[in-house]
């Protein structure tokens, strides 16, 4: 194996975290109405595994999908075989090839009265326009995958942790909407926080601090619990990212507390004062502030204006300015936060 296939390979295991479908389903149920006559694509996703393409053939009906689509990079680990699929090739392992999954009807074809993985396996194992083997290796940066894309409405997935930026990136380019998990530290990212102060992304429902469990493969040491026979991770950084609305980002927060200089002071380098946390913004200060990064979780454009972050100052060094030091608070003893996002309120 070449080693840039070493690399990926290596790359592609740590990124290994499944979703658990009570997380997806506490999630996409307040986007219910967005799916109706909707193509979805799921980009990331082996259909042995994946919760979301389970969720979505689920209720592939009750959500009045048009179409939902699914391809997997080259099989995984993680084996939960739910679906038994047959592939009806000499492929002595189907799971270690690509392919896609494409589903327009799903039909009670048992008779038992309800939609259910019995239905979606009979469909996947009798119908040969469903699944297919794709030619590349499933990348979602492939040009078959890409093709795919082009086709969707909306994405919905777990993409891998390490290749979020360029993940992102792609939906971007193609002005596709979507629903996805990511982690926090994105938000740090140029290309993120960009998207954040032009409002084409947005935290999601699930509660920001909250984080989530994952399934991840056997071979994975460090992990949480085993639950049904998996190992399962925790990371306390995972949240949701869309561009689809989200009601709480339309409130306008509460703000009571008054300025004064003693309970806000201002950073020694940058003129701006420090905010512990947003419930503490003041109602009657026009400056700049610096508050926490969990502050995009309630952001609502229409009442604040992101000017930048800390310690990265993306739009000061895009001016072709001196990149400022981290943001110090020594002359009142405090100690210096790391990251802040530097705001304003809208008169």
């Amino acid at each position: 194996m070449a080693r840039k296939d070493l690399a990926q390979a290596k790359d592609a295991k740590k990124d290994e975290f499944y979703t658990q479908l009570d997380d997806i389903a506490k999630e996409l149920k307040y986007y219910k109405p967005y799916f109706k006559d909707k193509v979805v694509f799921c980009n990331c996703d082996d259909p042995y595994e994946s919760n979301f393409f389970k969720y979505f053939a689920l209720n592939f009906n009750a959500l009045g999908l048009k179409k939902l689509i699914a391809t997997c990079y080259n099989g995984s680990p993680v084996s939960g075989n739910e679906l038994l699929l047959d592939f009806g090739t000499t492929v002595d392992d189907p799971k270690k090839v690509a392919y896609k999954v494409e589903i327009t009807e799903v039909t009670d074809t048992n008779g038992d009265g309800a939609i259910n993985l019995a239905d979606i396996q009979y469909l996947m194992q009798n119908d040969k326009n469903v699944i297919s083997i794709l030619q590349g290796n499933g990348d979602f940066r492939s040009p078959e995958c890409e093709e795919l894309l082009k086709e969707a409405d909306i994405v919905v997935t777990n993409p891998p942790f390490s290749l979020f930026r360029e993940y992102l990136a792609q939906l971007d380019h193609y002005n596709k909407q979507f629903v996805i998990v990511g982690n926090t530290n994105a938000l740090t990212y140029k290309e993120v926080f960009r998207m954040f102060q032009a409002d084409k992304i947005r935290t999601g429902y699930t509660n920001f601090n909250v984080g989530m469990y994952f399934a991840v493969p056997d071979t994975y040491e460090k992990f949480h619990h085993i639950e049904n026979g998996k190992k399962m991770a925790r990371v306390s950084t995972s949240c949701w990212f869309t561009n689809l609305p989200v009601k709480r980002h339309t409130d306008f927060l509460d703000l009571y507390k008054h300025y004064t200089p003693e309970a806000y002071p201002k950073y020694d380098n940058y003129d701006a004062i420090n905010v512990n946390t947003y419930t503490d913004i003041p109602c009657d200060y026009e400056g700049v502030m610096g508050v926490p990064i969990t502050f995009l979780d309630k952001y609502n454009p229409e009442q604040f204006e992101i000017i930048d972050i800390n310690p990265h100052f993306f739009s000061i060094v895009e001016q072709g300015l001196p990149k400022p030091k981290q943001l110090t608070l020594h002359n009142v003893g405090q100690k210096d936060p790391y990251a802040r996002i530097l705001i304003r309120r809208k008169k």
